[in-house]
Parts: C-alpha cells; structure tokens; sequence
C-alpha cells in the first residue's frame, strides 16, 4: 500500500454537520478517492495548549464545544473508537524529534474533529485520535510536528490537520454574504495556493508578513496552524492539491488540501 496524503480541511461552523453545503460533498468525493486508512491522526484547532499533548481514550467522547445552536447539533454523537497505542506512538515520535509531548487518556473530540469526520467516515468505523496544537510557539513548530509524524502515512493513519483557511468571525457583523465577500478572502487564499504549488515553505511559515491581509484573515492563528501540521506529514517535496468548497458567509474559506508525495 503508497503512503496515505495527509489532508487539511477548513471545518467550517458547527452547522456544517447538519448543513454541509458543498464542503460535504467535496469530503464525501474525498473519501471514495482515499484508500481507506486504519486509523486516523486530527490535530484541531479547538484544542490549544502549550505544548503537543495527545488523546489516548479508549472510547473519546463527542465534546460539544459550542452554544446557541440548534438542539439538533447536540444530539449528534460521533461514537469512533480511540487507539491508545497509536497514540503511544504518536507521543513517541513527537519525543524522539525534540518536541515533548504528553498524553491525555480522557480528552474526545471537539468539533473541528467531529464535524470534518462525519463527513468523510460517517459510520464513525475508523479509531480516531486527536492532537492539539499549540498557538504560541507559531507555523514553523506546527510543520515541524508534521514532519514528526509523516512515517505514520506509511502505517495506514491518516493524518489530518483541521482548521480553516480564513477565519475572521469579527466579520460577521461586517454583513457579508454570498453576493458580498469579504475582500480580503479570494487575495489570501490565492496566495496561499500559489505558495503551496511551488513549494515555497519558507514563505508559507511567513505568512504573517508575506500573505495578502494576513492579519485580516486570522486575527489569531490557530485555524491555520493545522495547515502546517499537514503540509509536514505530506513529506519533503510533497504535491499540494487544492479542493475547492467555497466561501460560506461571504468570509471563510471552505478550502482542502490533500497533500501527497509526488510520484502519486
């Protein structure tokens, strides 16, 4: 069996599980094009901590980090199986590259793993376990975790980075929409893109001064950093393929990357 892509996805809202627009449908495609992997490696933008820390519950708990939506989200559980040897293993590559790393043998799966998940393995059949990241330490830390776990891609795991291409939620008060997008929006997902087919990672992990709007983009980083983490598990030299899920609200981006080794 080739190694496995690794993936980002943009998560989007929680509404995307019980409204997944066109995100659905591309994570559906997705799905029937992947072989189908063992286990799975999430590292969400929902959860933060200072330094990588990794989910090793038997059974992870659907955790509904969110409020003011409807009953309907709540009632949603994503009953997957954990692997607490796989996470074993995580901790251990993450350790032997320099980066310490706990494990926690009760945290589930927030939303930004949930949600994408429901969507590319419905019937939850496949052990997931989730990662954090960590928002203070930036790109080049997040990529240098990617890379940790790049050998896992010849185990059958999947890893995952799940965040969002651009998240401003600030600007949902600018009243934009499907005929009024955010200016900043189409700039900053072309360039990165752009930087991502040539493979220009020094410039990726400066996005912050080189990107177009950056700021405007991610007042905050941590729905980015997940990129990163899967631009590194894509290997050295790794073809970046861009799936377009378009613009919800007329401000984030619904873009997925899967990331492959280049003779796939």
């Amino acid at each position: 069996m080739p190694p496995l892509p690794s993936l980002f996805i943009s998560h989007g809202s929680p509404m995307t599980a019980i409204q997944p627009r066109r995100v659905g449908e591309r994570l559906a495609e997705l799905a029937q094009a992947l072989p189908r992997p063992r286990a799975i490696v999430v590292a969400t933008a929902h959860w933060l901590t200072r330094q990588p820390q990794v989910g090793g519950a038997a059974r992870p708990e659907t955790i509904h980090d969110f409020y003011g939506f409807p009953q309907a989200l709540f009632d949603i559980e994503y009953p997957a199986k954990g692997e607490p040897a796989l996470a074993a293993r995580v901790t251990e590559l993450l350790d032997k590259a320099g980066l310490p790393t706990t494990l926690d043998p009760t945290h589930g799966l927030d939303h930004g793993a949930w949600v994408p998940l429901r969507l590319l393995y419905p019937r939850a059949d496949i052990p997931v376990v989730p990662m954090s990241i960590q928002p203070q330490l930036g790109p080049a830390h997040q990529y240098a975790v990617g890379q940790a776990l790049a050998p896992l891609r010849e185990e059958g795991v999947l890893v995952i980075g799940s965040g969002s291409i651009t998240h401003n939620l600030h600007d949902f008060r600018e009243g934009y929409g499907e005929e009024h997008e955010a200016p900043y929006v189409r700039p900053f997902i072309e360039w990165i893109e752009r930087k991502l087919a040539e493979g220009d990672v020094p410039a990726l992990l400066d996005y912050r001064r080189q990107a177009p709007f950056a700021e405007r983009a991610h007042p905050t980083d941590e729905h980015l950093l997940p990129l990163f983490v899967a631009m590194g598990a894509g290997g050295e030299g790794t073809q970046a393929t861009r799936i377009d899920a378009g613009i919800e609200h007329g401000l984030l981006a619904m873009d997925i990357y899967r990331f492959d080794d280049p003779a796939a």
